[in-house]
């Protein structure tokens, strides 16, 4: 299967600045991609790129005086298999003890996932009899698939998991930090992915295209993906970043005042 991807994102700035962004395709796909990525930034300005502790690509841009606003296109072809996400209902749990030390950060809490909340006692009282392993991770998606009602016209850049909880609503960011961090409270550990998710294998839905979140889970001596926002497997997940939560995968971050001007989001099947 081919995808179609790509991004039309235009910010206005008022002062000289950096723009720092983390729009392509991670590291780990980019053997899938067809010709590279084709990334322009208009005016051209210089750019410096770098990978972060996470290996995501990462790059600043600096805004220069004059410069009033930035726009940032890609487009690319993305080999994929076509496959669902993995289920695998015998993955097991590991022992804190015996995780590899590379997933303890994915136990913490971090800016959005406050893992030293009430929800670790309110996650032991509720899945503390549920089986270890895939059983515990997918009862925590369930939960959280339930638990709050999607809504664009809710999104608030600031939310973190327990308001999400205690609001019942939210976006697909929200969903990914609430059970990112009823999964750490049960020490599982979770990290938050960003990236491309069409409607491949779905019927339309009747929202505008944009960047998607979803979380993986370390059973089994691998990472998995699952999604509590949708809570099925789904075809076409092209990962952009991984991180501890949102805040370590910001799509753009400009360090100064800024407005988004324009953002447009392509991930088509090609046919």
């Amino acid at each position: 299967m081919l995808i179609k991807i790509g991004f039309d994102i235009e910010l206005g700035v008022t002062a000289p600045t950096a723009l720092i962004y983390m729009l392509q395709v991670h590291p780990s796909r980019a053997a899938d991609i067809a010709d590279g990525e084709h990334i322009t930034i208009t005016p051209p300005l210089h750019t410096d790129h770098y990978r972060d502790a996470f290996d995501n690509h990462c790059a600043r841009v600096q805004v220069p005086v004059g410069v009033s606003s930035v726009r940032l296109r890609n487009e690319a072809v993305v080999f994929d298999t076509g496959w669902a996400d993995p289920v695998d209902l015998g993955a097991m749990e590991h022992m804190p003890a015996d995780l590899p030390v590379e997933t303890l950060p994915f136990l913490l809490p971090s800016r959005y996932c406050e893992v030293d909340s009430e929800l670790l006692q309110f996650a032991w009282n509720t899945f503390g009899q549920v089986p270890k392993g895939w059983p515990l991770a997918q009862a925590i998606c369930d939960y959280v698939h339930q638990q709050l009602r999607f809504d664009y016209q809710r999104a608030r850049a600031t939310r973190t998991a327990l308001e999400a909880w205690r609001e019942r609503v939210g976006v697909c960011r929200d969903f990914t930090h609430l059970a990112i961090t009823l999964c750490r409270c049960m020490n599982i550990p979770a990290r938050y992915v960003t990236g491309y998710l069409g409607d491949i294998g779905i019927p339309p839905v009747p929202y505008p295209m944009d960047f998607s979140a979803w979380f993986e889970v370390y059973l089994g001596e691998r990472w998995y993906t699952f999604d509590a926002r949708h809570n099925t497997p789904r075809i076409g997940r092209i990962t952009i970043a991984r991180g501890r939560d949102a805040a370590d995968v910001p799509i753009t971050m400009i360090f100064g005042e800024n407005t988004l001007q324009r953002f447009e989001v392509t991930t088509d099947e090609v046919v």
